[in-house]
C-alpha cells in the first residue's frame, strides 16, 4: 500500500510545485518585459492561500516579492513601483517607464489582501474607441498593465467574428453574405452588442484571420496572468441573410419596431435582425459558437451576453421576459455546463422602463450564483441601492468615467474612493468586486488604477493616495507638487460630468448653450479661474515626469476649451446684437485660439491623432486597404454615422491634427457663414448651414485632405508662453 501512495504523493507534490512555478516565471516574464534593465533585482516566490493577497520584502539588495499567484505578485510589483519607486506605468506601450537609479528598501514585510475576488476591466465600446488598430506590442503591454493593476475579468472579445464566420458558413451563408453582415473594425463593438450590422461592411477576409490569431495570443497571455477572459456568446443576433434560407424563424427586425439605433439614414440597411431565444434554432446556434470559440480560444465558462443593450426587447411583460432570459441561459447551460452568464447592467439604467418586476424577472432566468451583473455606472448612479443588490445575483461595481473618450478633466476620486467603501460594508454578500467600464482610454488613467487598488486592503486614506500620486507624476515629494495636485483633484471633483462636451469639439450652432456641469448645474465661470491658477501652478512646478507632462497638457487644454467658450457666448451674443466689427475682433481670437490649442496638444502623444492613423493605416496590406482602415477610423471620432444627427462627434477628441485640420475649417465654416448673414442683414440659416457642414465632414471622414500635425515642443514652454498671451492682464487669474 506504502509503495501506491508514495508515488501518488510525489506526482501531486510535483504538479503543485509545477503550477507555483509557473506563477513564479510568469511574474518573472512581465517584470523583464517592463524592467528589462532592474529585473534581476526581483525575486517571485509563491504562498499557498486560497485568498488573493500578496507581501514585500527586501533581501540584501533583492527585492522579495510574494503572492497566491503570478496576477497577485503583479500587484505587489506595482505596489512597490508606485509606493517606493514613485514610478507610473501607463497603459499604453510607448509611454516611458521612470525608474530611480538605486531600487529603494522595503522595511520589514508589507502584507496585503485583497477585499474582493473579481476585478473587471473594459467595454464593447473601448474595442472601437481604443483598441481596434491595436497589435500584439499593444496587447502584450496592457495585458501587463491590467495584471499589475490586480485585473482577473476582462472583456475579450477580439476575433469573435472569426468564430462567427465559421458558424455562418456551416448554416449555409455565402462568403460575401457574412462578410457584409459585419461592420468596418472600428464599430464591431456595436455589432458584437446587436446595434448595427454591415456600415463600413464587408469586412475584409485578412482582419478576420490576423484577429483570431491576435486573439488567440491575448487570452494565452492573460491566462497566463490569472485572468479569465470573459468571451462573448450568442445573444440572437443573426444575419438577415439568415432568413432568405430558413424563412420560418421567430425572427425579428429591429426596424420593424423602431428607427433603428443610431439614427442612420436607410436603417434597413443596418438594423440587426434578432432570433427569439425560444426558437430551437436559438439553442443549436449557441452550442455551434460556444464550441467552435472553445475550440479555438478555449474557455473559462464566463460569458457575456446582452440581449436588450439600448435596443427594446419584443415585450415588456416581465413573465415573458423571465421565459426569454430562462431560455437564453438554458441555451448556454445546454453548451457548456460550467456556464456564468456576464451581462452589463447599462441597459438598465439607460432605459427607464426597466422597473424592478422586469430586473427581477431577467436576472432569475439564470440559477443563483450564474449571472454576474455590472454595475456599470456606479459614479453617477448606482443601480444596487435601488434594485435590492440586483435581486441576490452576484455583481461589481464599476467605474465608467469616459463616453467616447472625450477629454474632459473628469475624475471624481473621492465618489470613487468612498462609494466603494460604502458597497463593501453594505452590498450584501453578493457584491464580487470592481472594475471600470470605460468607453475609452482618456488622460485621467489614475481614476481606473483608483478604483482597482480599492479591490484590495490598502493603508491609505484619500488624501493620502493624493499625495502620493502627486510624488510619482513628478518623481519626487514635493510640498509645492501634493499642493498642485490637491487643487486638481479639486477640479476634477467638480468638473463631474462625463456627458459634456467643449465647444471646440462640437459641431458649431447658434442653437448650442452654454454647458452645464452635472446635477449640480453649475455653468463653466466658477471653475474656469480655478483652472488658470491651477494650470500656472503646475506649470511652476517644471518637473521631467512624463505623466507630469500629460497632467500639464490636459489642464491647459481644459482651460483653453473654456476660455473658447468664454468667446463664443460673446460671439452668439454680437451675433444677436448685429455687431458686425466685434463678431470679426471674436472671431479672430477664436481661430487664433484654436491655433495655439492645437500646438499645446501636440505637446504629448496622448493628444495626437497621429497614432490612431497611423496604426490603422498599418493595417492594410495594399494602398486600397491603408485608404479604407483610415476612413473607418476617421469616421468613428467625427461622423459615426451617415446622417445628421445627434450621434455625430459623440467621440469627438482633442487631438492635434484633428484640432487643425478638422475642427478649425468647421469654425472657421461657420465664422464666415454668420459674418456673412450679419453683413447682408439676414439671418443665419443654421439648417442650410449644419447640411453643408456635414457633406464637408463626410468627405473628412471618407479620407480628403491631408492631415498635418504640429511640431513636438516642450509643454512647459507652451504652457508658460500661452498663460502669458491669453492670462497675464487680468488680477483675477493670478
Amino acid at each position: 500500500m506504502k509503495r501506491i501512495i508514495l508515488p501518488l504523493f510525489l506526482l501531486l507534490f510535483s504538479a503543485v510545485a509545477a503550477m507555483a512555478g509557473d506563477d513564479v516565471r510568469n511574474a518573472s516574464a512581465l517584470t523583464r518585459r517592463l524592467l528589462p534593465r532592474q529585473a534581476s533585482s526581483f525575486v517571485f516566490e509563491k504562498i499557498n492561500e486560497e485568498q488573493d493577497l500578496f507581501t514585500l520584502r527586501s533581501e540584501g539588495n533583492k527585492v522579495v516579492i510574494g503572492g497566491n499567484n503570478a496576477n497577485s505578485m503583479a500587484v505587489g510589483l506595482n505596489y512597490y513601483l508606485k509606493y517606493f519607486c514613485l514610478t507610473t506605468i501607463s497603459w499604453y506601450k510607448d509611454d516611458p517607464v521612470e525608474m530611480p537609479e538605486v531600487l529603494p528598501k522595503v522595511a520589514g514585510t508589507l502584507r496585503i489582501k485583497a477585499r474582493m475576488p473579481m476585478r473587471f476591466f473594459l467595454n464593447y465600446c473601448t474595442y472601437g474607441y481604443t483598441m481596434p488598430w491595436w497589435k500584439w506590442a499593444d496587447w502584450e503591454h496592457f495585458i501587463d498593465w491590467m495584471a499589475l493593476n490586480g485585473v482577473n475579468l476582462p472583456l475579450s472579445i477580439t476575433g469573435t467574428e472569426s468564430i462567427w464566420y465559421r458558424v455562418w458558413r456551416k448554416y449555409g451563408l455565402s462568403d460575401e453574405e457574412i462578410r457584409s453582415y459585419f461592420t468596418g473594425p472600428a464599430f464591431l463593438g456595436w455589432h458584437r452588442m446587436c446595434n448595427i450590422d454591415a456600415w463600413h461592411g464587408p469586412l475584409p477576409k485578412a482582419w478576420l484571420d490576423s484577429q483570431e490569431a491576435l486573439q488567440k495570443k491575448i487570452v494565452r497571455r492573460e491566462r497566463e496572468l490569472n485572468m479569465k477572459p470573459v468571451l462573448p456568446a450568442f445573444a440572437g443576433h443573426i444575419p438577415a441573410a439568415l432568413l432568405k434560407r430558413r424563412p420560418n424563424l421567430m425572427a425579428t427586425r429591429v426596424d420593424d419596431n423602431q428607427h433603428g439605433w443610431g439614427d442612420f439614414k436607410n436603417p434597413e440597411l443596418y438594423g440587426c435582425t434578432f432570433l427569439n431565444s425560444m426558437d430551437p434554432m436559438f439553442a443549436q446556434i449557441q452550442k455551434d459558437f460556444l464550441q467552435e470559440q472553445a475550440r479555438q480560444f478555449g474557455t473559462d465558462h464566463i460569458y457575456g451576453l446582452d440581449p436588450f443593450n439600448e435596443v427594446d426587447p419584443p415585450t415588456l411583460n416581465a413573465d415573458s421576459i423571465g421565459m426569454i432570459s430562462k431560455h437564453i441561459y438554458q441555451s448556454l447551460e445546454a453548451a457548456d455546463k460550467q456556464a456564468v452568464w456576464l451581462q452589463m447592467a447599462w441597459t438598465y439604467y439607460y432605459k427607464k422602463y426597466w422597473n424592478d418586476e422586469r430586473q427581477r424577472a431577467l436576472y432569475h432566468g439564470a440559477p443563483q450564483g450564474r449571472m454576474i451583473l455590472l454595475d456599470y455606472f456606479c459614479e453617477n448612479k448606482e443601480l444596487w441601492k435601488r434594485n435590492q443588490a440586483f435581486f441576490g445575483q452576484d455583481y461589481m461595481w464599476n467605474y465608467l468615467g469616459n463616453f467616447g473618450g472625450r477629454h474632459r478633466l473628469v475624475a471624481p476620486t473621492e465618489r470613487i474612493f468612498n462609494r466603494i467603501d460604502t458597497v463593501c460594508r453594505s452590498g450584501g454578500s453578493n457584491f464580487k468586486g470592481v472594475g471600470a467600464t470605460l468607453e475609452a482610454f482618456d488622460p485621467n488613467q489614475f481614476a481606473y488604477e483608483l478604483t482597482l487598488e480599492k479591490a484590495w486592503d490598502l493603508p491609505l486614506t484619500l488624501p493620502e493616495w493624493r499625495d502620493r500620486l502627486a510624488d510619482r507624476h513628478v518623481g519626487t515629494v514635493s510640498t509645492a507638487a501634493r499642493e498642485a495636485y490637491a487643487d486638481y483633484f479639486k477640479v476634477l471633483d467638480v468638473n463631474f460630468a462625463p456627458y459634456i462636451r467643449t465647444f471646440i469639439e462640437s459641431r458649431p450652432s447658434m442653437r448650442n448653450q452654454l454647458p452645464k456641469y452635472g446635477a449640480t448645474e453649475k455653468t463653466v465661470e466658477p471653475t474656469f479661474f480655478d483652472l488658470v491658477k491651477l494650470w500656472r501652478k503646475m506649470t511652476a512646478l517644471n518637473a521631467d515626469r512624463d505623466a507630469y507632462r500629460l497632467d500639464l497638457v490636459n489642464i491647459g487644454r481644459q482651460a483653453l476649451a473654456d476660455l473658447f467658450c468664454t468667446l463664443w457666448m460673446k460671439y452668439k451674443l454680437a451675433y444677436e446684437l448685429h455687431d458686425l466689427a466685434q463678431m470679426q475682433q471674436l472671431a479672430d481670437e477664436m481661430t487664433g485660439l484654436l491655433g495655439d490649442y492645437d500646438e499645446l496638444l501636440g505637446c504629448h502623444p496622448t493628444f495626437s491623432m497621429r497614432p490612431w492613423i497611423d496604426s490603422a493605416r498599418g493595417w492594410g496590406g495594399t494602398a486600397e486597404e491603408k485608404d479604407y482602415y483610415e476612413r473607418d477610423a476617421r469616421t468613428i471620432i467625427t461622423t459615426w454615422n451617415n446622417n445628421l444627427s445627434s450621434i455625430n462627434d459623440y467621440s469627438e477628441r482633442a487631438w492635434a491634427g484633428l484640432v487643425s485640420c478638422f475642427y478649425l475649417p468647421r469654425w472657421q465654416m461657420f465664422l464666415k457663414a454668420t459674418l456673412k448673414a450679419v453683413e447682408e442683414g439676414r439671418e443665419f440659416d443654421e439648417d442650410a448651414y449644419a447640411r453643408e457642414c456635414f457633406a464637408w465632414e463626410e468627405k473628412f471622414a471618407n479620407g480628403e485632405g491631408r492631415i498635418s500635425y504640429p511640431a513636438p515642443q516642450d509643454p512647459v514652454d507652451v504652457s508658460r508662453r500661452l498663460i502669458g498671451k491669453y492670462f497675464s492682464n487680468s488680477l483675477i487669474y493670478k
